[in-house]
């Protein structure tokens, strides 16, 4: 199984400026389609490449996310670069794929992209005490990254780690009033869009859906559910209230003792 999940662009010698510099990197798909964990081979392989020349790099990310390990790596990799690095969104940028976006110089998404962010995830075999470590694993995990998070939003630890609990997805502008992206891509040029600093997005909407300065939409899937779940049990038939008793003598009783007293 290949764990190759980037792509150079090789410079077009027929464009106008062939030698800007720019160097282009595709991202699409799972992060790592096996774990990078015990692996010296495909992180060595992407770092080689990455500081195999020198100039800006503009990167055009497509991912669901996946290894949280090859995450963060990528992450710190993009970190030490030493020139800018541009990271434009053109798909979705969810889990693990976000933390590669959080390490850009400059994050810009189309207006049909989006980005989610969530609590990381495992599966854990074992006792209790086995099973209890898988936990405080996922939570050191779940701090390192609102450590990149809050790197690049400025946002409360407080507030990440609620929007990571309920699973959030954001559009564009969202992203952007939130602090997790800085720009949106129009056409073949990139157009800044001016943050409200008063905004910052607002908690839980009361269907799991909340605007940010009234431009954006935060969408949280769990709430969401919650919610329904809510209206469908508050609006469950009622029992039929239990039927009184019949009093008194059948009328089946009445006609036969007639015809008793008849004969």
């Amino acid at each position: 199984m290949s764990r190759r999940f980037w792509n150079w662009q090789t410079p077009d010698p027929n464009s106008p400026n062939p030698d800007s510099g720019v160097r282009v990197l595709h991202i699409n798909g799972p992060i790592a389609e096996e774990s990078w964990f015990d692996d010296d081979v495909t992180p060595g392989l992407f770092a080689s490449e990455l500081n195999a020349g020198s100039g800006e790099v503009v990167i055009w990310l497509n991912s669901p996310g996946g290894d949280v390990v090859a995450a963060a790596q990528i992450y710190n990799m993009l970190i030490d670069y030493p020139a800018h690095v541009t990271v434009n969104i053109d798909g979705v940028a969810a889990s693990a794929a976000s933390v590669i976006a959080m390490a850009a110089s400059t994050v810009a998404m189309s207006p049909v992209s989006m980005m989610m962010i969530h609590n990381p995830a495992t599966l854990a075999v074992g006792d209790e005490a086995e099973l209890g470590r898988a936990i405080d694993m996922l939570a050191t995990v779940k701090e390192s990254i609102i450590n990149a998070y809050e790197v690049k939003t400025g946002l409360d630890r407080k507030r990440l780690a609620k929007l990571m609990d309920a699973e959030t997805w954001m559009d564009a502008r969202a992203a952007i009033d939130l602090g997790f992206a800085d720009r949106l891509i129009t056409n073949t040029k990139t157009v800044v869009v001016e943050v409200d600093e008063d905004a910052g997005g607002t908690e839980e909407g009361e269907s799991g859906r909340a605007t940010a300065s009234g431009r954006g939409v935060v969408f949280s899937a769990r709430n969401a559910d919650r919610q329904l779940l809510n209206k469908i049990t508050s609006h469950q038939p009622q029992p039929a209230p239990p039927q009184p008793e019949a009093s008194g003598r059948r009328l089946v009783d009445l006609y036969a003792d007639l015809t008793q007293r008849t004969k």
